[in-house]
Order: structure tokens, then C-alpha cells, then sequence
């Protein structure tokens, strides 16, 4: 493979001035390189086969829900019914959410931007998460942008992050010609918001009606939801939301949302089904009693590749056992475990697992709920355990084998004139964009981080860069 340090880059005052002059994210600052991060042809058909994966796993998923919900058996050949996956997936929702979920006018609607995240470990790809609401979209279109005005073989070379948005979005429409789309940000996401600000206005530029606002500036008039536009009420054919869940309380004109949608007046994307956006759905794919659901609703080539990528999971349900019973989970002094407060006992090898919190909770996204055995005091890794057993009954936990990104190098600024080979793990986000029945990728978001950092996200000291493509 190509060295990065052999390849066109930028200067350090130009990225540094481009950088000042469009603020995509609230106070975030990063390292600057002059080189996109590195991918060679093997990793890039890895990552488009993860990224159909995850298509076909959230189709699978849906199945899975509503047989479940519904008390319908899960396999074909087999009586194997299993309440208790909706009742995980539902866990701590409000009823009318869990309900809206359901609903027959939601069957079938999946998320339009799918963004697995991926570690690049000894052994090939960790998927750690499978995003369906994921911030960076304007971030990774602007970074392809600027990268590629000095190399033509980044991923999503130009502006594709921009065209397979808009593609994905207005699909929810194709009766219409040019819909009014609002992307719909928060409070709680405002970090995001100058980065959706950005992709409405580059929109805008190629004369489509895309316009970001606060959920509390979108009313209804009539059987409508609308917008002012220069004072003037616009019909909102779709809505991108970019808010979690949870922060549905906070949104006082959420409740005419979900009249709008389930009268069909609206279309809003992603769609507002909670049992999409939990990570526990992870253990269920590696669940003993579901290995056959997915083997008969996932297509070879998916379930192939899921196996593998996906490290060993499990749910922390916290439920009395049977005296003779053990649980799921890994082992400690080598012997199965009967209660998740055995893993207190766990030497800091066998520690070597990341408790996090699933879903529908403020602390859910970033690293903000995440506990690493490995790297934290025995007293910070029982807290952990004792949190998530805690919470169990409303905000579920899952445990995770802790995959290690290898350590790797990359070229990076140290100053305004020098350049060196900073050390460091990866994590890769590949932005797919659904089409039909194919999930597209339109660029990978890089977060480059110091070796000493054992959990990869944001942060000051990382370097966040578009990929490209090298021999």
C-alpha cells in the first residue's frame, strides 16, 4: 500500500482557514493532516459488504420485533416464540411511542442513512454499533469536498454525501417533484446543527427546497405540518429527524407530529421506532436461542459477514435463575456466572468488556454511558456492573468483548510547518444511504486518536478525516 506521506495533501494554514471559515460543529476542534486516511480495495469491498449487512439486518430486526410483539413464531420449521425480545426492545418506552412503533403505517419504514462503526483491529473490522440517526453527514460531505480538491480518489469523491442524501430523502416521495424537506435538530443535538445548516445551504445552492429548523418551529395548519418561509406557511412534505427519542418530552409540538404521520400527511425520516435505535440489538444477534432467526432471515453473504464483524454480546437483563440455571455471558476464574454482579470477581484480563448503555437515554450516544473493564479500577468496573443492574428494568445495558484497534500511523500536523507520524487507533464511519434494496456508501468519516485513548470518538486530540482509496 501507497505510504500516506507519498500522497497530494493540503497545507496547514489552508485547512486551517477553511476550517474557521465554516463552523460545522459547536466549539469542536481537531487535529489537522494533510492526507485523507488510507483505504485499500480489500477494506472498501469489506466495508460496502457491511454496510448491505446492516440493511438486511435492520429488515431482519423488524421481523424479528413484530413476530415477536405479536406472539408469532419465529422460524419456519419451529415453535419458537419469544415475547421477551419485544419486551427488550420496548423496555422503559412510552406506550404511545411503543405503539407509533407498531402501527401499520410504519411497517416497513426503515432508516435512510445507515452508519455501522467500525474498529480496525489485528483480526479485520469491529462493528461496535449500528447508527441509524448518525451526526457527521455534514461534516463527512464538507470533508470530501476539501480533500478532494488535491485527490480525485476520495470516497465520495466531491459532493456524492450531498446527492445521496437528497436521493434518499425525497425517495420517500416520488410522486413529488421538488419537496419541501426539513431537517429538524434539537436542543439536544445543537452540537449538530451547524454542520445541518451547512448541507440545507449547499442544497439550497443546486435549487432544492431543504431548510433546517427547530422541531418547535414546525406547526400545523390544518391536517398539515408547515413552516414559515419568509413569513410565508409552507407544506412540509418530509421531515429528516435529527433528535433522539428520548428527547421526545422536551418537543411540545412532537404530539402533532405523530398525527400528521400516522394520518399520512407527513413523511419523517428516520422513522420514529425505538426498537431501531438499540444497541442491544447486538446480543440479540449473537442470542443462542436466535442463531437460526437470523441464519433463515439474513442472506448468506450478510449473516457471513455479521458473524463475524459483530464481537460477542450480551443483554444485562437482570432476572432471577432458576437454582440449576447459568447465565449467557462470559466467564470468570473459568466458570459461568449465575448473576452479572459475579463479573465484580473478573480478573482485569477477563475485564476485558465494555459495558454501555442500549438506548433511549441522554447518556447513550458518545462515549458517555461506556465502561472498560480493562482500563478502569475494580472499584469504577463494579460501579458499572452495578448501574447497569440498577437500571435494568427500564434502561437496559449490554456487555461487549472489547476488540482492540491496532495501532497504526498517520501523517499529522504538529505545527504550522511540521508534519509527523503520530501514532494512533482508528475508527471508521461508513455513511450508507438507502436505495430500494441496496445501501449505497457515499464517504467514511475517519476519527484518527491517540494510542493511549482506548475508547475512539471526537475529541480534541483526534484527527477527523474523509477516506481514500490507495493500491
Amino acid at each position: 500500500m501507497s505510504s500516506p506521506f507519498d500522497l497530494p495533501g493540503h497545507s496547514y494554514q489552508h485547512l486551517k482557514e477553511t476550517f474557521q471559515a465554516t463552523s460545522l460543529f459547536e466549539d469542536k476542534t481537531w487535529k489537522l493532516s494533510p492526507h485523507a486516511w488510507p483505504i485499500t480495495p480489500k477494506e472498501l469491498e469489506e466495508i460496502k459488504t457491511l454496510g448491505q449487512a446492516c440493511l438486511d439486518f435492520h429488515k431482519a430486526l423488524e421481523t424479528l420485533y413484530i413476530r415477536s410483539s405479536e406472539g408469532k413464531k419465529l422460524l419456519r420449521n419451529k415453535d419458537l416464540i419469544a415475547p421477551w425480545v419485544a419486551d427488550y426492545l420496548d423496555r422503559g418506552k412510552p406506550h404511545h411511542l411503543v405503539k407509533h412503533g407498531r402501527c401499520k403505517v410504519t411497517r416497513g419504514q426503515l432508516p435512510v442513512v445507515i452508519r455501522p462503526d467500525l474498529l480496525i483491529t489485528d483480526d479485520g473490522f469491529a462493528l461496535t454499533e449500528i447508527d441509524s440517526v448518525p451526526g457527521g453527514i455534514g461534516l463527512t460531505a464538507f470533508l470530501n469536498r476539501l480533500y478532494s480538491s488535491v485527490n480525485d480518489q476520495v470516497i465520495g469523491n466531491a459532493d456524492l454525501m450531498l446527492e445521496y442524501f437528497y436521493k434518499a430523502l425525497t425517495a420517500k416521495t416520488p410522486d413529488k417533484y421538488a419537496p419541501m424537506i426539513v431537517i429538524v435538530v434539537s436542543d439536544e443535538a445543537a452540537t449538530y446543527r451547524p454542520e445541518m445548516i451547512w448541507v440545507c445551504e449547499e442544497l439550497q445552492k443546486l435549487g432544492k427546497r431543504v431548510f433546517c429548523f427547530h422541531p418547535d418551529e414546525v406547526y400545523p395548519l390544518g391536517d398539515s405540518m408547515h413552516v414559515s418561509i419568509d413569513g410565508n406557511p409552507e407544506k412540509v412534505d418530509i421531515i429528516y429527524r435529527f433528535f433522539e427519542l428520548f428527547d421526545l418530552p422536551n418537543l411540545k409540538t412532537i404530539p402533532f407530529f405523530f398525527e400528521a404521520l400516522e394520518n399520512e400527511e407527513v413523511e419523517l425520516t428516520p422513522p420514529m421506532r425505538a426498537f431501531q435505535e438499540e444497541k442491544l440489538s447486538l446480543g440479540l444477534f449473537h442470542h443462542g436461542m436466535l442463531a437460526q432467526f437470523w441464519s433463515e432471515n439474513l442472506p448468506k453473504r450478510s449473516f457471513k459477514a455479521l458473524s463475524k464483524a459483530i464481537p460477542k454480546s450480551w443483554v444485562m437483563d437482570h432476572t432471577p435463575l432458576p437454582p440449576t440455571a447459568v447465565l449467557d455471558g462470559p466467564l470468570v476464574g473459568g466458570k459461568p456466572i449465575r448473576e452479572w454482579s459475579d463479573l465484580s470477581n473478573a480478573s482485569q484480563k477477563e475485564r476485558n468488556l465494555i459495558i454501555k448503555i442500549s438506548g433511549f437515554h441522554e447518556t447513550a450516544w458518545g462515549a458517555r454511558s461506556v465502561t472498560l473493564g480493562s482500563d478502569s479500577s475494580k472499584e469504577v468496573w463494579q460501579e458499572g456492573i452495578q448501574q447497569a443492574v440498577e437500571m435494568s428494568e427500564n434502561n437496559l445495558h449490554i456487555l461487549q468483548e472489547y476488540q482492540k484497534p491496532k495501532r497504526l500511523t498517520h501523517p499529522v500536523y504538529a505545527d504550522r510547518e511540521n508534519v509527523f507520524g503520530m501514532q494512533g487507533r482508528i475508527r471508521l464511519c461508513p455513511y450508507f444511504f438507502v436505495d430500494g434494496e441496496t445501501a449505497e456508501l457515499a464517504g467514511i468519516l475517519a476519527t484518527f486518536c491517540p494510542a493511549d485513548k482506548k475508547i475512539i470518538h471526537g475529541m480534541r486530540d483526534a484527527a477527523m478525516l474523509p477516506c481514500q482509496l490507495v493500491d
